[in-house]
């Protein structure tokens, strides 16, 4: 018999499962009044990032409180870049804002950064983990994908238009094309970090790629992606893809290389069964709104999500991250309704 230490890893694995898995992706956030008093004792956000211990705690509370199936490693997609020698701070209710990377003068100056000794406190932090973890629940490493680490290096930020990552992807994209590898390189050296240090699967983030058109997604999101997918395969543990606004791409994203095609929720589960030829565990894809809904309506919605998938190709999660001010009481009935209806579809 399965149980919670191990069915995430098997749903990943395509293999059968006591009852459908769930975890959350921003599962340690804001909503929750633990972390934000853990943030607040660390007196910033990259300072929790950063502080092996207090990542380590906040890590573990969806696991306590919530009852998930997988615990996230608490940290940030843009670490690897301050590594790179990219200047990053973050503004309390702004967001990142980072050096902007827009020449090749500017390109030229980056490096791909050894992930033990520049990130090495992240590698320390899925080290602490494991350890508290006992092995209650396995531990997911995360990176983000070049293309989003690109379009944050690029536009400074995050963006309403992506009109200069989007710029030199039109007007030069050999170079873009260079900085895409850079990105790749980096990407595969901090995973491969996190699993050594640990981790027992890893999510590659494209947030940002879903501004592309399919077209551009083919030609450049998509070779750097499967060139980390590659790298990283023989490490035998289950890679999972995700791209936020991933309808037009499913296809490509079969090709990328992952275990695990993460969806959001602009597309049915069953639809992109059908589009991944039904070869891929799936994960996703509950609207984050579904959980301001009333009960009943979140459980319709539940119910929906675990019908459009087979329980043992199927890791519940949203189609994106827990938003700050969702209610807690929410989170909690989800993870319950998972479990208790996925079981029943066994």
């Amino acid at each position: 018999m399965t149980g919670p230490n191990d069915r995430f890893l098997r749903a990943c694995r395509r293999q059968k499962v006591d009852t459908t898995p769930v975890w959350l992706m921003r599962q340690a956030g804001r909503y929750l009044s633990e972390y934000r008093a853990v943030r607040e004792r660390a007196g910033g956000f990259l300072t929790l990032c950063k502080t092996p211990e207090l990542a380590c705690e906040v890590t573990l509370q969806p696991v306590d409180l919530l009852g998930v199936d997988a615990a996230i490693l608490f940290s940030d997609i843009l670490v690897p870049l301050e590594a790179m020698g990219i200047s990053l701070a973050f503004e309390e209710g702004e967001g990142p804002r980072l050096e902007p990377v827009r020449t090749e003068t500017a390109l030229e100056k980056l490096h791909v950064p050894d992930p033990v000794a520049e990130t090495g406190f992240v590698m320390e932090a899925v080290r602490v983990i494991r350890r508290e973890l006992s092995g209650r629940v396995p531990l997911v490493g995360f990176a983000g994908a070049p293309f989003t680490l690109a379009s944050y290096a690029v536009e400074g930020g995050t963006s309403r238009n992506f009109r200069h990552v989007l710029g030199w992807m039109y007007g030069e994209p050999g170079s873009f094309r260079r900085l895409l590898d850079l990105m790749a390189d980096t990407v595969i050296l901090y995973l491969k970090a996190q699993v050594e240090a640990g981790a027992q699967a890893f999510q590659l983030f494209d947030t940002w790629a879903g501004v592309l058109s399919r077209r551009h997604y083919r030609e450049f999101a998509l070779p750097a992606t499967a060139k980390v997918f590659g790298a990283l395969k023989g490490l035998g543990v289950p890679m999972i893809l995700y791209v936020n606004g991933s309808a037009p791409f499913l296809e490509e994203m079969a090709l990328a290389g992952a275990d695990v095609i993460s969806v959001d929720w602009r597309v049915s589960l069953g639809e992109a069964r059908e589009r991944t030829r039904g070869a891929f565990a799936l994960q996703g894809n509950l609207d984050p709104m579904a959980l301001y809904a009333p009960r009943a309506v979140l459980q319709s919605e539940v119910a929906r999500v675990l019908a459009e998938a087979p329980p043992a190709v199927l890791v519940f999660n949203l189609g994106h991250g827990v938003l700050p001010d969702t209610p807690r009481e929410s989170a909690v009935a989800l993870v319950e309704m998972v479990h208790a209806m996925g079981r029943k579809e066994i």
